[in-house]
């Protein structure tokens, strides 16, 4: 029997290509678009593995990994984003995610990343990654990034609340998060 895998992503087309590439190599694969819908789907399939979007359409992937996990206790959850900060990552990962990739992600990858959790293999290329930002001093437009990020989850992804304890006004914070964000 192969494997069942859930995709969470909002993406049409990267769940799509997704979707298609995994049927390929041969494994039972599902979509979703929404956290309920993901839900649903998980709680009717109970799913091996889950790839997991950090942001749809404004809601936090973070809060579906609890969840995901409560309904399978076995699954392996791999989470991508295209924002990728050391915030979410480390909360990702203590929240029970096997790893946490950044955007684009090619399937090769994104099997392997099952395979591995970043306690099990130390030397893992984001181990190693993690590693290596610990000695290299943050710009400030990277410490500003990290700091937004963790305030928005201290305020469960509310972007009014966390503009208001940024002392920001909220469309100066939207901005903000929509930008990519800054390297090291």
């Amino acid at each position: 029997m192969s494997e069942n895998i859930l995709i969470v992503e909002d993406d049409d087309t990267f769940s799509a290509t997704l979707l298609r590439a995994l049927k390929r190599r041969g494994y039972m694969a599902s979509a979703a678009k929404s956290v309920t819908a993901a839900l649903d789907m998980a709680q009717a399939s109970m799913p091996d593995k889950v790839v997991l979007d950090l942001n749809l359409d404004g809601a936090s992937g973070l809060a579906l990994i609890p969840r995901l996990l409560e309904i399978n206790p076995d699954c392996r959850i791999v989470v991508l984003t295209g924002y990728a900060s050391i915030t979410t990552a480390v909360d990702a990962i203590k929240l029970g995610a096997a790893q946490y990739l950044a955007k684009p992600v090619d399937v090769d990858s994104l099997l392997k990343a099952f395979g591995h959790s970043l306690e099990a293999d130390p030397v893992s290329p984001s181990a190693s990654a993690a590693a290596e930002v610990s000695h290299v001093p943050m710009s400030v437009d990277r410490m500003e990034w990290e700091h937004i990020q963790r305030v928005l989850r201290e305020n469960k992804g509310n972007i009014s609340s966390t503009a208001r304890a940024l002392n920001m006004h909220r469309r100066t914070l939207q901005r903000k998060l929509l930008k990519r964000p800054v390297s090291r």
